[in-house]
């Protein structure tokens, strides 16, 4: 390959758009459930100013663990005090944008009771949270419109042995 051969590549322009580094998040919630009879529970959901019925989760704090994180953010969004973390399911990774950036969030999931006083709760208006509900399985199925979260809610059933 010729001098001018080289010097004619390095100064070709890539088609390809820049890529835009994205920021990372973490946030840590749960798949909130409380025992109804002895063999069925109900599951907690939220629903988002967007409409959207989801789990509670939010924004892991400086100093803060996955889990003081999501026992946090679920009381903080739903008035739950009294909350027993029974195991670990998994985690989602998703982009979103975000005041023009990118950000590429990870969230950890956690499979946890509510114990005590379940029938009330307060969704916190000042967190985005419009509504916090409990709902049978099968219900709860229905209004997941995320796989990733359809996915975690199945694996928690499973571990309840109710799958």
């Amino acid at each position: 390959m010729s001098t001018n051969q080289k010097k004619k590549r390095k100064q070709t322009k890539s088609k390809r758009p820049a890529r835009t580094k994205a920021v990372r998040e973490f946030t840590a919630g749960g798949m909130v459930f409380r025992r109804v009879g002895a063999s069925d529970i109900d599951i907690l959901m939220i629903q988002d100013r967007l409409g959207r019925w989801t789990i509670p989760k939010g924004h892991v704090e400086e100093g803060e663990s996955l889990e003081q994180t999501a026992v946090r953010e679920i009381g903080e969004e739903t008035g739950l005090t009294k909350l027993s973390i029974k195991d670990k399911l998994d985690k989602i990774h998703f982009f979103y944008r975000k005041e023009g950036k990118l950000i590429y969030m990870t969230t950890h999931v956690f499979l946890i009771e509510a114990l005590g006083d379940t029938d009330t709760l307060i969704p916190e208006d000042s967190e985005g949270i419009v509504d916090a509900k409990w709902f049978d399985r099968a219900e709860a199925l229905k209004l997941i419109e995320y796989k990733d979260t359809e996915r975690l809610f199945n694996m928690g059933l499973e571990k309840l042995g109710l799958a």
